[in-house]
C-alpha cells in the first residue's frame, strides 16, 4: 500500500488536553492544539529528512506545514467515518497489536517502551494507538475506494510475469531437532551416551520422535517438540543441513555429533527454490495495481467526507501555516 506520511502522527496523542492550550482547529468533536500541531510538524520534518535529500527534500519541506495540517484534519475526519461504518471492529485491538509486536520483536513491554521513547519520543501506548488508527484509516479507504477499482485478471498476470523476481521463493527446510548435551564431566558424558542409546532404542521400537524430544531434549526447542519452523537453506549448521537433505519426510537422521552435543533431526518437509504461483500472490498484485488507479477516487472520497464534517478554524489557516 502507498506510504502516507501524515499517519506517522496519532490523533490519540491529542485526544485529551489537560492544560489550557491554544486550539487551532476543531474537527467534529476533536481538537488540534498549537502544541500538538508543532510536535507533528517536527515528526514530519524528521521523517522527510530520513526519506529524502537534496532538491527533492527542499521541495517536500516547502509545503510540509500545510500538508501536515490538512492531513491531521483528514485523519480525524476519516476516523469518524470509519467509526460510523464499524470499520474499527475489523482491526486488531491495541492489546492484540501489542502482543504481536512483543512476539515478533522478542521484546518485553518495558523494553519496547524504552525503545519507542528513545527513537520516536512518544509512549508505547501512543505508538500502539497510532498504528491501530493507521490501520483503521487504511481499512476504510480499502473498503470504500481501492477495492472498487477493477483490475483485469490479464493485467495482474502481466504484472506477475514482469516482476517474478519479487515473488521468488527460496529453498527451505523444516526439521525437528533432539539435542542431548554431552556435559563437561566424565559422569555427565557417560549419562549423555546412555540417554542417546535409550532414545535410539525407543525410535527402533516405534516411539514418536516428537514425544522423545519433549522427554529427552536439552534444547529450548523441546517446548515445540523440536520443531524449528521453516528455515531457509544455508542458515542451518552445515552438518545438520547436509543430513536433512538426505532424509525423506518423517525420517530421522543418524547421530550428528558436535563438540558439545549429540543431535538427531527429523525432516518435516522441504521446498526447492522457485517462484510463488500466481494464484498465491494474485490478491497482493491486485491491491498493488488498484491503489494508483484509485488516487482520484481517493481524493474525491476524502473531499466528500470533509464537506460532511464540521471543521472550524479558530485561528486562520494562513497564520497556522506561517507561524
Amino acid at each position: 500500500m502507498r506510504r502516507i506520511l501524515f499517519l506517522l502522527f496519532t490523533p490519540a496523542l491529542f485526544a485529551q488536553v489537560t492544560t489550557i492550550e491554544e486550539i487551532l482547529v476543531v474537527v467534529n468533536n476533536h481538537i488540534i492544539t498549537r502544541k500538538v500541531f508543532q510536535q507533528t510538524v517536527e515528526q514530519q520534518y524528521a521523517e522527510l529528512y530520513r526519506l529524502f535529500s537534496g532538491k527533492e527534500l527542499d521541495e517536500k519541506l516547502k509545503d510540509a506545514r500545510e500538508k501536515t495540517l490538512e492531513e491531521m484534519i483528514d485523519t480525524y475526519v476519516l476516523l469518524d467515518v470509519a467509526l460510523e461504518k464499524d470499520v474499527h471492529n475489523y482491526v486488531p485491538s491495541e492489546t492484540e497489536m501489542l502482543e504481536d509486536i512483543k512476539k515478533s520483536s522478542s521484546s518485553t513491554e518495558s523494553e519496547l517502551e524504552r525503545m519507542v521513547r528513545s527513537e520516536l519520543g512518544m509512549s508505547l501506548g501512543d505508538f500502539i494507538r497510532q498504528r491501530r488508527e493507521f490501520q483503521i484509516v487504511q481499512s476504510l479507504l480499502w473498503q470504500e475506494v481501492y477495492r472498487k477499482v477493477p483490475v483485469e485478471d490479464q493485467e495482474a498476470r502481466i504484472y506477475y510475469n514482469e516482476h517474478q523476481s519479487d515473488y521468488k521463493k527460496p529453498a527451505r527446510l523444516r526439521i525437528r531437532e533432539l539435542i542431548i548435551s554431552k556435559g563437561a564431566a566424565s559422569l555427565e558424558q557417560a549419562s549423555s551416551r546412555d540417554v542417546l542409546a535409550k532414545v535410539q532404542e525407543e525410535l527402533k521400537n516405534g516411539a514418536s520422535f516428537e514425544s522423545l524430544v519433549r522427554d529427552f531434549s536439552t534444547s529450548p526447542s523441546k517446548g515445540t517438540g523440536g520443531d524449528l519452523g521453516w528455515v531457509e537453506k544455508g542458515l542451518l549448521l552445515s552438518a545438520i543441513e547436509e543430513s536433512a537433505l538426505r532424509l525423506q519426510p518423517e525420517e530421522v537422521s543418524d547421530v550428528i555429533e558436535t563438540d558439545k552435543d549429540y543431535i538427531l533431526i527429523q525432516l518435516i518437509g522441504s521446498e526447492v527454490e522457485g517462484v510463488m504461483p500466481f494464484d498465491a500472490v494474485k490478491n497482493e498484485i491486485v491491491q498493488k495495481l488498484q491503489e494508483p488507479k484509485a488516487e482520484n477516487a481517493r481524493m474525491h472520497f476524502i473531499q466528500a467526507q470533509r464537506i460532511r464534517a464540521n471543521i472550524r478554524y479558530l485561528v486562520p489557516k494562513e497564520q497556522i501555516i506561517e507561524s
